[in-house]
């Protein structure tokens, strides 16, 4: 299985170092492509737009969604705490091409110039469905009292949530974030439905070059992607486990 799923990615970022455009001949070692790729104006542009979106639709899902987590545990109305729960489970279980023609919808109806803002707001409406569900588990494995506890000892309702909630449910904070920058960076078809002339992310660009076909500038984008998120799981493996033995 691993072979299956990792076996392209090995011959992808081997013939990004291939001298030739050919994908089933080897030519040479060359760093031809890497340097073709800092020069593809097209290339970074939908790698600027990429990351920014990302980040910022990253960054306002992950507050709104983790405020809306802590409301919706709070509800003590199960019934609509249930029905608030099925519909932020509809854009995570819709299909992605219903949503983005939605939203394109909406954008004409309230006559939204597509471009920039149009594709940030379209990530950060379904990134958000992904940090409530990984933050409320985090929510539900607190103790009941736990703010309570903390008032009692004087702590202000703000402080309780500052200083006590919001650290004990760090870890499922940081992997909705994560998530909604990894759905971010991967999404096509809503991006595609509500960008606009001059904003294009990866995905689009990608898409728009299988037509004139694609060259080896792509496989080296591809490889260097793949080897920063590499590096950076190892280095946040390494981080844990050294917190991890220090408190042990």
């Amino acid at each position: 299985m691993y072979i299956f799923l990792y076996a392209p990615i090995v011959s992808l970022a081997i013939f990004s170092f291939n001298d030739s455009k050919s994908m089933a001949k080897w030519n040479g070692f060359s760093l031809r492509w890497y340097q073709e790729l800092f020069q593809n104006e097209r290339i970074l542009d939908a790698l600027y737009y990429t990351l920014i979106i990302a980040v910022i639709a990253s960054i306002i899902a992950t507050i709104v969604g983790t405020i809306t987590a802590i409301g919706i545990h709070k509800m003590t109305q199960r019934k609509l705490k249930g029905l608030l729960l099925n519909i932020n489970y509809l854009p995570v279980l819709n299909p992605d091409i219903v949503t983005g023609v939605a939203l394109m919808s909406l954008f004409v109806f309230i006559r939204l110039e597509f471009g920039f803002k149009t594709m940030l707001l379209s990530h950060i409406v379904f990134d958000i469905p992904y940090v409530i569900l990984s933050v409320l588990p985090k929510l539900k494995q607190l103790p009941p009292n736990i703010e309570d506890a903390a008032m009692d000892l004087g702590a202000t309702p703000w402080y309780a949530l500052r200083k006590v909630v919001l650290p004990q449910i760090k870890p499922g904070i940081v992997s909705g974030m994560i998530m909604a920058f990894t759905m971010s960076i991967d999404d096509f078809v809503i991006s595609f439905f509500t960008t606009g002339n001059g904003v294009s992310n990866l995905a689009i660009e990608v898409y728009s070059m299988t037509r004139r076909g694609l060259t080896p500038e792509i496989n080296a984008l591809s490889t260097l992607m793949f080897v920063s998120v590499l590096i950076l799981l190892l280095l946040s493996n390494i981080s844990a486990n050294k917190k991890a033995t220090q408190e042990r």
